[in-house]
């Protein structure tokens, strides 16, 4: 009986083993209950180049002692933010032209496939490898012809601007738009976005309206038949998910009269000159840029990026320029210092500064700079992020207001506002941080707040991108003394 009862019971698991497979059901021998299912191999993202991970952590926002030399209110409060990427310097000449020049290298394809200019279809793919047609985009595999023939050569003649006085050839700026697109995901997750009415509220109390008019705002630009940029903010009833995706084309050349423009009684046309085009400035910090300028370049080097990887470049984030919060708190260190270093002075035993800024009155010299410096000749801070404290103040996405981060959210915080050309000026005011070369001892300090319009270049202003991690591990909370002596 005892040798029939286990040959019945192995009979039964051969049974399920053929109906099931080897485990039972999807349960994977789980005997039925809930496990979870693989998700595959987890994403590990490789540290972006030239930049450092900043992990997540605690601020307090602000300064808790007012200093009478900053003549306002600091506003302060406690908040937290998510770990993310940012580069370890600020962006550099070096960097920004080879955003130029890949636009410039881009309109110069567009043009050679041109038949006015002789009309080369190969710059442009037009199908797949099956011969299905696709959307028309550039070939950056074909190289610039070396020896271009007639029509070659007046395709990249007319990138250039000849001065009529002094006959120096110079690429012409005007010509140097970059366009781009950015879907809104925030926009659309929206509730009240949502293009099923039934979606909009949750509360089973209101009855929902079919035909409510839900209106949306969206960015769009186009160059008009003068050639001029026109950006519009549409306000239209939703229709679709196309109602997120914003359009933006910004004229990307650097502002080099800004060096005369800033500063009016002064010689500064060698700066006009040779700042951004001479290779003795590449590894300088790039100014001259506005916001606009600053977010185009985070678009164009996102794209530029996401070309280069495979399927796992949709966990990878856009780059984009910091919060207030992400940078405040990035700058103090991984002790929350008043400046990115460890004291209050603003110099060594050795007399050696710090970074890159005004000392004294009239004395620019005195730390060594006359105007900006090279990135990363002074110590980075804790964080491993260089001049956050000096050489030149830093555009980041946070618009400007006096309430400051007593008006955010205290987790990730940020108020953000892409002002159009029509809005008014006030809108146009953004956040900027870390005082420039030109500034004194107070205002380079890891919590002073200033601004600038958001289309204003100045000689004093660059900016650093920084990129979303991909994911946030968990990890456990260490006890420290401190939160011993508390709990007791």
């Amino acid at each position: 009986m005892k040798y029939t009862t286990i040959a019945f019971s192995f009979a039964a698991m051969l049974l399920l083993s053929g109906c099931f497979g080897s485990k039972l059901a999807t349960g994977g021998g789980s005997g039925g209950e809930v496990t979870g299912v693989g998700g595959g191999k987890a994403f590990s993202e490789p540290a972006p180049y030239g930049m450092v991970m900043v992990k997540r952590g605690f601020l307090k926002m602000g300064i808790e002692k007012q200093d009478s030399l900053w003549g306002k209110e600091t506003p302060l409060k406690e908040i937290s933010v998510d770990g993310f990427w940012m580069d370890e310097t600020e962006v550099t000449n070096s960097k920004y032209k080879q955003f130029v020049f890949w636009v410039r290298d881009s309109i110069i394809r567009e043009r050679l496939a041109d038949p006015a200019y002789g009309g080369d279809e190969s710059y442009k793919i037009t199908e797949d490898k099956n011969g299905d047609p696709v959307t028309p985009h550039l070939n950056w595999k074909k190289p610039l012809p070396r020896k271009p023939n007639e029509d070659e050569q007046r395709a990249f003649e007319s990138l250039y601007v000849t001065n009529p006085v002094t006959g120096e050839k110079l690429l012409d700026a005007s010509q140097m738009n970059y366009r781009y697109e950015i879907y809104d995901y925030t926009a659309a997750a929206l509730r009240r976005n949502r293009i099923n009415p039934e979606e909009r509220n949750l509360n089973t109390d209101i009855v929902t309206d079919p035909n409510e008019v839900v209106m949306i705002s969206k960015d769009t630009a186009y160059i008009d038949d003068e050639g001029r940029i026109i950006r519009e903010t549409i306000n239209r009833p939703l229709s679709g998910p196309w109602d997120f995706l914003n359009t933006y084309i910004v004229n990307i050349y650097p502002d080099t009269t800004c060096w005369v423009n800033d500063f009016r009684n002064s010689d500064n046309e060698m700066y006009l000159r040779n700042y951004f085009s001479n290779p003795a400035y590449n590894n300088y910090p790039v100014v001259g840029i506005t916001w606009e300028q600053a977010n185009a370049f985070c678009a164009w080097r996102t794209d530029y990026l996401l070309k280069g990887l495979g399927p796992e470049a949709r966990y990878v984030q856009r780059y984009r320029l910091p919060t207030e919060a992400e940078w405040e708190y990035a700058a103090r260190g991984k002790d929350g210092n008043e400046f990115p270093w460890e004291n209050e002075a603003v110099k060594n035993g050795e007399g050696c500064f710090f970074a890159n800024f005004k000392p004294d009155r009239g004395n620019y010299t005195k730390d060594g700079n006359l105007i900006t410096s090279k990135v990363a000749i002074y110590g980075a801070n804790t964080n491993g992020l260089f001049d956050m404290a000096g050489n030149v103040a830093e555009w980041t996405s946070t618009i400007y207001t006096e309430a400051g981060v007593d008006a955010m959210n205290d987790i990730n915080p940020q108020l953000k506002y892409n002002a159009a050309k029509e809005d008014p000026y006030r809108l146009k005011k953004k956040s900027v941080r870390g005082g420039s070369w030109k500034d004194p001892e107070s205002y380079i300090r890891s919590a002073w707040r200033t601004w600038e319009y958001q289309n204003q270049p100045r000689s004093y202003i660059g900016f650093r991108c920084v990129r979303s991690m991909a994911s946030s591990a968990s990890t456990k909370a260490r006890i420290t003394k401190t939160t011993k002596k508390k709990r007791k």
